[in-house]
């Protein structure tokens, strides 16, 4: 993994502390045309399908294909790679609890219509009150007095994180929250989000959508209404920079351009991409 570990990497890590002076921030407007007509057809036939569950197959592939040196995380001052591509989906699920983190296995290696499956499984488990440990855990925290709260997140942290030791009582690991975070604001109205980076998560991004609309932009010289998302990221400048940001911007254009491959399982893997084979 020695190669994750580039000088700048290393600096960066040195000088920036845990997300808070690091947080990079890209907005990207993406021509979603053919992906809106592909989720259309996918519903005449019966296949519930929305945006979220596309763009969160979108952003895995292009992560695992186009730019596989962002998934990892920083652990002790060292670039560590991780060996699967997880995607957290958070989940409205009403109630007292609010919304529950859906976490997505290699979801690069997923169908789209798998990936749809799974988050409405997992959120109607969370309904039915059978959470993931993480997440029932949530509100753990809350319960503990003011004064030794943040000191039982650092030592949690510690813990999980930069020691890598697995709390399965908790649910809590370096990789309870996957590779990166997919949330959508758009059902709130909203077009772009500036959102956080959780610094328990250990995540290098996470990408928001925005309200799809319907808007004019110029293709061959003439005015034409196009579909358009707004996508808004977060990132973590110790670990992404400018060139990672462009080669996931054209895996995600590329991504959007042909939906229907999105609902095939890719030949290649994880693997072979993190280890130079590509």
């Amino acid at each position: 993994m020695d190669r994750f570990n580039t000088p700048w990497r290393v600096t960066a890590a040195t000088i920036y502390t845990t997300p808070t002076d690091s947080r990079v921030y890209g907005t990207l407007d993406i021509d979603v045309t053919e992906a809106k007509q592909f989720l259309d057809r996918k519903r005449e036939e019966g296949v519930k399908l929305t945006m979220v569950h596309l763009t969160t197959a979108v952003l895995a592939r292009a992560i695992a294909f186009d730019a596989p040196e962002m998934n990892c995380f920083i652990r002790r001052g060292a670039i560590v790679g991780r060996e699967h591509m997880d995607v957290m989906v958070p989940v409205q699920v009403g109630g007292d609890s609010g919304v529950t983190p859906a976490i997505i296995r290699d979801a690069h290696a997923r169908k789209v219509t798998d990936i749809a499956d799974e988050i409405r499984a997992k959120a109607a488990r969370s309904r039915a009150g059978s959470e993931i440990k993480a997440a029932k855990n949530k509100y753990m925290l809350n319960r503990i007095p003011w004064p030794l709260r943040r000191p039982l997140f650092l030592l949690l942290k510690w813990i999980t994180v930069d020691m890598g030791v697995e709390i399965k009582a908790l649910g809590l690991s370096a990789h309870s929250f996957g590779s990166f975070v997919v949330s959508d604001i758009g059902n709130f109205g909203l077009n772009t989000g500036m959102t956080a980076l959780m610094p328990a998560a250990k995540v290098p991004c996470v990408i928001v959508l925005g309200k799809i609309e319907e808007k004019p932009v110029v293709r061959n010289g003439e005015i034409v209404i196009r579909t358009i998302l707004p996508l808004t990221g977060t990132f973590d400048h110790r670990v992404v920079d400018g060139m990672q940001i462009g080669k996931l911007a054209r895996g995600i254009k590329r991504n959007f351009r042909k939906p229907e491959w999105l609902d095939e399982v890719p030949e290649k893997e994880l693997e072979e991409c993190i280890f130079g084979t590509r």
